[in-house]
């Protein structure tokens, strides 16, 4: 009790506040104390109990009981204060509202991500804020403020990303994801090209779990837009100039890559399965359909590069 609220307890001290306003006897003997030095001394809270956001601001003449004078920059910083940690909880936890659920269903909004945690009222939406860092303007409405977050956190895409450690690599991606302006906007065709190259992995995978029950197939089943993906960057690739990938690939997705990317016959990966070969395979253990293949491979915009 002896210590002044801060930054990380001004949320709990306001809805003490409230309740102390609506009804003194809802909080504690020391509390309605508190309460009774801080209002007499023109502390200022964000919120009144009925919801109207408080345009009063303190006056270089207003003198608390202790006998300093409170600066009104004091009152500005700690509502900016509250805007930043609202832009960071976007930033940390916009990934677990976002619309990636195909049956549409909505998952439990944390209150974080809610302005109205922070003790802003809708009267408060219309004010501006320093937004140095984020994308856009650096002086933003919170209302804008709020809508640029939604869209930038909490659309049809989630990142995590606020956990990585190395600064450097975090700003970075932080700093693509914000930018409206390094966002692709996909033609027809290249949705209809990506929709085709989903649908080859969906059916591969399908038909290998059917025809060849019990093998080792290191499925890639519930990551199959990793075949678009690669796709699209060998395309990307050579129209930069680039005639040759060698990959690396991991046991998991292996065969829909060299079906659907590398260009490796279904033929002679089913022959494989089915031993056709086995003298070919010896001493090459449970996984001889996982070899190695090189082909060229046609991107959309009609190149070859050797894979």
């Amino acid at each position: 009790m002896s210590e002044s609220p801060n930054s990380l307890s001004i949320a709990y001290l306001e809805s003490l506040y409230r309740d102390y306003l609506e009804d003194p006897s809802r909080v504690s003997a020391e509390w309605r104390e508190r309460f009774t030095d801080w209002s007499s001394g023109g502390w200022e809270l964000l919120n009144r109990p009925d919801g109207h956001s408080r345009e009063r601001r303190q006056t270089d003449t207003a003198t608390p009981r202790n006998g300093e004078r409170t600066d009104p920059d004091l009152r500005l910083a700690r509502l900016q204060e509250r805007v930043d940690h609202l832009i960071r909880n976007y930033r940390a936890r916009g990934h677990i509202v976002a619309s990636v659920d195909p049956l549409g269903r909505s998952s439990v909004r944390p209150r974080e991500l809610d302005y109205r945690y922070y003790g802003f009222s809708e009267a408060d939406l219309e004010a501006k804020f320093s937004t140095r860092g984020f994308r856009g303007s650096n002086v933003q409405t919170l209302r804008s403020i709020i809508s640029r977050l939604q869209e930038t956190y909490c659309g049809s895409v989630g990142i995590q990303f606020m956990h990585i450690d190395d600064l450097e690599a975090r700003e970075w991606l932080q700093r693509r994801w914000e930018d409206a302006e390094h966002r692709l906007k996909l033609t027809r065709e290249q949705q209809v090209r990506i929709l085709e190259k989903l649908t080859d992995a969906i059916i591969f995978e399908e038909f290998v779990r059917k025809k060849y029950v019990g093998a080792k197939t290191f499925s890639l089943e519930g990551a199959e837009t990793l075949i678009p993906l690669l796709d699209f960057a060998i395309d990307r690739l050579a129209q930069q100039g680039v005639r040759e990938i060698v990959m690396g690939m991991s046991h998991r997705g292996r065969l829909n890559v060299l079906a659907n990317v590398v260009g490796k016959k279904y033929q002679d990966i089913f022959r494989e399965f089915e031993d056709v070969d086995a003298e070919e395979f010896t001493s090459r253990g449970d996984v001889k359909y996982h070899l190695g293949y090189h082909d060229y491979y046609t991107t959309a915009s009609g190149q070859e590069v050797h894979v």
